[in-house]
């Protein structure tokens, strides 16, 4: 959203949803149906399995770092 230079409120309009619905899904709160995940991602002319791909990070993961986990309390 943010390299395409469309805000978010804009793109809320676009697709028909409320700006806090999209807010969520942006967020990671919400997953948004499929023909949801289409109409965002040909608006920002990207793949929606990439855009809305999960990324884990678990122990194994090479992006997990050892030495801030578990943070501090």
């Amino acid at each position: 959203m943010y390299t395409s230079g469309i805000r978010q409120n804009r793109l809320a309009k676009m697709v028909g949803i409320d700006e806090a619905h999209l807010s969520k899904i942006v967020n990671g709160f919400r997953e948004p149906n499929p023909d949801l995940r289409t109409q965002i991602a040909e608006i920002l002319h990207c793949d929606p399995e990439w855009l809305f791909h999960k990324v884990l990070l678990t122990e194994e993961s090479p992006e997990f770092d050892h030495q801030t986990w578990p943070p501090n309390k």
